[in-house]
């Protein structure tokens, strides 16, 4: 059974920084596609990040471009993303997603994606 657990979410003011983690079990980060996703109140859910694990070929979302960045940790099977320069818009929740096989341009579709964790939640103040 495959079980992503999110954390590292938090309230900072805008500018701050946080690192939000993914620990899998069940499923290998090694071999397939994972992302982050987020999604704000009234708003639909949107890709921020995905890597393809098995090359690290990182893809990211216009708006965070140069602020966040996707990696992984292969020995503790858990993925990562460093959230910089937060902005009061980046106000959401932060959801790790992974499927098998290699990310493509389908990546900030939620459903190309098999398995969900259960969220942690960022919240910026201006």
């Amino acid at each position: 059974q495959v079980q992503l657990v999110e954390s590292g979410g938090g309230s900072v003011q805008a500018g701050g920084s946080l690192r939000l983690s993914c620990a899998a079990s069940g499923y290998s980060v090694s071999n397939g596609c994972m992302a982050w996703f987020r999604q704000a109140p009234g708003k639909e859910r949107e890709g921020v990040a995905a890597i393809f694990t098995t090359s690290g070929s990182a893809y990211y979302a216009g708006s965070v471009k140069g602020r966040f960045t996707i990696s992984q940790d292969k020995a503790k099977n858990t993925l990562y993303l460093q959230v910089n320069s937060l902005k009061p818009e980046d106000t959401a929740m932060y959801y790790c997603a992974a499927r098998a096989g290699w990310c493509g341009i389908n990546w900030v579709r939620p459903d190309e994606f098999n398995y969900w964790g259960q969220g942690t939640q960022v919240t910026v103040s201006s």
